[in-house]
């Protein structure tokens, strides 16, 4: 637990002295974002003793420093659809990994903001805009369209509200040409290129739960004032994230291609409710009933082998209480 307003680049020298004295020195291996660690810590890293291993993401800017070299260098298969390339350069080994079904992702994602950004530039052109409204509505559709946006050229008037857009072919190049391809970096310069991918897929799964926890379990933003109640926000997240897994895991023995978030999804539309019913001599039932499944529900009950409970019981109360005589 740290500060909201700490910077990720301050806490590594921290985490790796805390872990050493807590469990002595071994051989580990750091798995980071490319945000936490400086080029001074990664250093200190390769030079410990022994040295202290790491794998990194690295900004695929740095592509274009190391384009010359990695162009040279022949693809290795990893695994089935998953191809690296490996650069060792000043006691580091660079890793381009390309993932076949990742590249059909990226690309599917570009092109669809593509279509969508050039839809609501050509129906932006056609409008009656002030200049201001014309940039407020250029800013919400770059906030919209974002990895588009860096592939179109837009030159707004200075003097009236009119625009022109066309789209960077070179930029579009350059971007197919990265699409679907990590570059990580290493002082694992001694692994298998399957080892590495393998490593650095825990790395997702780390990133993976950190979504889950910010997204579906809703853990950001945390309004607390003591540290104390912010603890147990995170602990009770924590736990529902447990849970998750668990579900994840079942859904992938029982239900695959469901994932935690769609059956989720599905479950919220049972819903628990009390009916209170008055009855002539003044007492009221009272019914707690769930939702009847749909089908649909039915069905995704069985294949993960659960079994809804009885409804509970009706429940009266007791019959009021005979006016007192004055």
């Amino acid at each position: 637990m740290l500060p909201g307003n700490t910077a990720d680049k301050t806490t590594l020298r921290g985490f790796l002295d805390r872990i050493e004295g807590q469990y002595g020195k071994a051989r580990r291996i750091w798995l980071m974002d490319r945000g936490v660690p400086t080029e001074e810590v990664l250093a200190e890293m390769r030079a410990a003793d022994p040295p202290v291993h790491y794998l990194v993401g690295t900004p695929k800017g740095r592509l274009t420093r190391l384009e010359k070299h990695l162009v040279a260098q022949p693809w290795q298969e990893a695994r089935p659809g998953v191809q690296v390339k490996l650069l060792a350069q000043e006691g580091e080994l660079y890793v381009l990994a390309q993932s076949r079904d990742r590249v059909a992702k990226e690309r599917a994602m570009r092109r669809r903001q593509l279509k969508r950004l050039w839809a609501r530039l050509k129906q932006l052109s056609t409008m009656q805009l002030t200049r201001e409204e014309l940039l407020m509505k250029l800013g919400a559709a770059r906030d919209q369209s974002r990895i588009a946006w860096r592939l179109a050229v837009i030159e707004v008037a200075a003097d009236c509200a009119t625009f022109s857009y066309r789209l960077d072919r070179d930029k579009l190049r350059q971007a197919r040409s990265r699409e679907g391809r990590y570059l990580l970096r290493t002082n694992l310069v001694e692994e298998d290129p399957a080892k590495l991918w393998s490593h650095y897929l825990l790395l997702v799964a780390v990133e993976e739960a950190f979504k889950n926890l910010k997204g579906d379990l809703a853990i950001r933003p945390v309004f607390h004032q003591l540290e104390a109640r912010v603890e147990a926000h995170v602990f009770i997240a924590f736990l529902a994230y447990c849970l998750h897994v668990t579900l994840a895991r079942r859904l992938h023995a029982l239900a695959p291609g469901l994932t935690s978030r769609s059956v989720l999804e599905k479950f919220a539309a049972m819903q628990m409710i009390d009916v209170h019913l008055p009855t002539t001599d003044g007492r009221e039932l009272l019914l707690t009933r769930y939702t009847e499944p749909e089908p649909e529900l039915n069905l995704l009950l069985k294949k993960l082998k659960l079994e809804l409970p009885a409804q509970p019981p009706p429940k009266i109360t007791a019959a009021p209480s005979p006016p007192i005589p004055l």
